[in-house]
């Protein structure tokens, strides 16, 4: 039997709009600041396809070597405070970027040491995230919680692409990270005026050594069908994101001379189709049965994602290639995020989700720094436009695990359980 999901009018739920309200801005600024953070590395500091897997890998090591030791204490304490130190840690970082480029001081080294904070902070921030949310709306309440949220960031990704490419221009790179590091203040703040009390922690007593309990959360993946198989998919996934986050600006500002700007604009436009995934992922009667509408979604992002390396010049056809990535590409990619995250969050037992999570983004951030390691050998071995194409066959190959999966046959996340 197919269930329904019902709209729970969480636009009416205070707290919920006190977390999506933190989200939002911390959104924006993020993306700003990411896309600065590497035009900084490219235009103010020259760096090289070399240099921008280095800050790949400072950006991902950390929260690959500390996803499960965060899985196990995200479960063990109140995850709220989390959060708010987390935001407070990643201000202070970014802060300092800024600050030494006024002193015409900054480095590749400093940027590099940034990464290592900022990543660090935020894989304690985004699984306290994904288990909080859970504590704070009902459980049928989940997937209309996590389409706001994702739809939100889609308007962000209009705003923060755009505004990131011209405030590089404006203002320099470092100075579009300031705005970054502002919005993890709004973001603190928004999450210390929620009133609504978490559940109480694991007692101390009923505590086992943490190596035993990050296992335990490994194990439970393992053991389920649904989130084995989208488990193997974010291997998969992650990997063709690690090779297009090293390849994909290289490609297109220094072996095609886009500028800064313009990409802005372009990338904000996968903000506003980004809204149509979201609308379609919260309302079921529009795809029928989940499983066939998830496998078709990582069928289209990978259609999408061919049109990046189609794009070979600054022209109209390079501008059309680009825009269709966008088109198609990040609808497909929000609908099947959002339930990605609401299966998960529903099939996991709460006192367990904190580890799930951290179980995905640890085998995520493995996968992702294979990614950005092959990124850097295809690059300088032929070219970062070959380094594309086997993203994009990364991304089709995900389509197929998933279609062999037990996700394929799911009519609603409640039939998961």
């Amino acid at each position: 039997m197919r269930i329904p999901y019902p709209n729970t009018g969480l636009w009416r739920h205070g707290d919920f709009l006190r977390l999506w309200t933190g989200e939002t801005i911390s959104i924006f600024g993020t993306l700003v600041g990411g896309f600065a953070l590497k035009l900084t590395a490219i235009i103010w500091l020259g760096a090289g396809a070399g240099q921008l897997a280095l800050l790949q890998v400072c950006e991902i090591v950390p929260a690959f070597l500390l996803s499960l030791t965060a899985g196990v204490w995200v479960d063990r304490l109140p995850k709220r405070p989390v959060m708010i130190a987390t935001d407070i840690v990643r201000f202070a970082a970014l802060a300092t970027v800024p600050a030494a480029a006024l002193l015409d001081l900054l480095t590749i080294a400093q940027l590099s040491l940034v990464l290592l904070v900022t990543s660090a902070m935020r894989v304690f921030f985004d699984v306290a995230y994904e288990a909080y949310l859970p504590t704070l709306v009902e459980r049928e309440q989940i997937i209309e919680g996590n389409a706001k949220l994702t739809a939100s960031a889609s308007v962000a990704e209009v705003g923060g692409f755009g505004a990131a490419g011209w405030l590089v221009q404006l203002i320099s790179g470092p100075g579009a990270v300031f705005v970054d590091a502002v919005s993890f203040l709004f973001s603190a703040f928004f999450l210390g005026r929620i009133r609504r009390p978490e559940p109480p922690p694991v007692p101390t007593h009923e505590r086992e050594h943490w190596v035993r309990e990050a296992v335990e959360g490994i194990r439970v993946v393992n053991s389920n069908g649904v989130l084995r198989g989208l488990a193997a998919v974010n291997l998969l996934t992650q990997f063709a994101i690690g090779i297009i986050g090293v390849s994909f600006l290289v490609y297109l500002t220094k072996d095609l001379d886009f500028e800064p700007g313009f990409l802005g604009l372009i990338f904000g436009i996968g903000g506003v189709t980004s809204l149509f995934g979201s609308f379609v992922a919260s309302r079921p009667g529009i795809y029928r049965a989940l499983g066939p509408a998830l496998v078709a979604a990582l069928f289209i992002r990978a259609v999408g994602t061919s049109f990046m390396p189609l794009a070979s010049s600054v022209s109209v056809l390079g501008f059309a290639f680009l825009m269709l990535n966008q088109v198609v590409t990040d609808p497909a990619w929000m609908f099947y995020e959002i339930h990605e995250v609401s299966l998960r969050q529903s099939v996991t037992p709460q006192r367990l989700l904190g580890r799930v999570n951290a179980t995905f983004r640890f085998s995520g951030f493995g996968a992702n720094l294979v990614g950005i390691g092959a990124a850097a050998a295809i690059g300088e071995l032929s070219s970062a436009r070959a380094a594309l194409f086997t993203a994009v066959v990364c991304m089709f190959v995900s389509g197929v695990v998933l279609l062999l999966s037990p996700v394929a046959r799911l009519i609603s996340p409640m039939a998961a359980k």
